[in-house]
C-alpha cells in the first residue's frame, strides 16, 4: 500500500523543488528537502537547502482518490487523500483551525459552505420516538402519544367559510353497451 499526500508550496519553491527533482541531487545547490512537525502533529516547518518555511497540516473539505496508470489506458486507483501539507512563504497568514475549506481546484472554493449540506440539528429522542411510532404504524398499530391540537378563531376575528363540499353521486350501475348494468368485483361477492 501507497502512502501519499498533496503538497502544495508557493511558486518561487515549487521552482525550486522541480529543479531538485530534474538535476542530479549531488550537484544541486537545493540539496536536501525536510518536513519536521511539532509535538501537535498539526504545524511544523518545511526545509529545501538552507531556507525554511512554514507548514501546516490540514484536512480536505472531501476525500480526493489517486490513481496511476502504467499504459495511459487503465487507471489504478492507488490512495484516497483527505489531507494537504500547506506550506506558505515567512510573511504569509497562516490558515485557522484544522480543516482546509477550500478543495484542491478553482470550482471547490469555499467547498464545505456551497456543496455540502449541514448536519440537521435534531434531538436524538424526538427521532427514536417517530422512529417507534412508524414502526407501530407498520404494524398494524397506533401512535401512543399523540398530540392534537385545536386552534380557536381569533377574538372578533371571522372565520372564513369553506367551500361546500362537492354533493356525493348515488350508487347507480351504469349500462354497457350490450344492455346489461356493469358489475364491479364488490358485486360478485353477493
Amino acid at each position: 500500500m501507497e502512502e501519499q499526500f498533496i503538497l502544495r508550496v508557493p511558486p518561487s519553491v515549487a521552482e525550486r523543488i522541480e529543479r531538485l527533482l530534474n538535476e542530479n541531487a549531488s550537484s544541486s545547490a537545493d540539496g536536501a528537502l525536510d518536513i519536521s512537525f511539532s509535538e501537535d502533529g498539526r504545524s511544523g516547518t518545511f526545509m529545501i537547502g538552507n531556507e525554511t518555511f512554514p507548514a501546516s497540516l490540514l484536512d480536505l473539505p472531501c476525500i480526493v482518490e489517486s490513481y496511476k496508470t502504467y499504459d495511459d489506458n487503465v487507471l489504478i486507483k492507488t490512495a484516497d487523500v483527505g489531507q494537504i501539507i500547506m506550506v506558505k512563504e515567512e510573511g504569509d497568514t497562516s490558515v485557522e483551525g484544522v480543516e482546509y475549506k477550500h478543495g484542491l481546484t478553482p470550482p471547490m472554493r469555499d467547498a464545505r459552505r456551497r456543496r455540502f449540506r449541514r448536519e440537521p440539528d435534531l434531538n436524538p429522542e424526538v427521532v427514536a420516538r417517530v422512529e417507534k411510532d412508524l414502526l407501530n404504524i407498520m404494524s398494524g398499530g397506533t401512535v401512543e402519544r399523540l398530540h392534537v391540537e385545536t386552534v380557536a378563531p381569533e377574538a372578533g376575528g371571522q372565520r372564513k367559510k369553506n367551500a361546500p363540499l362537492p354533493s356525493a353521486k348515488p350508487d347507480v350501475p351504469t349500462k354497457s353497451a350490450g344492455g346489461e348494468p356493469e358489475r364491479s368485483d364488490s358485486d360478485d361477492s353477493m
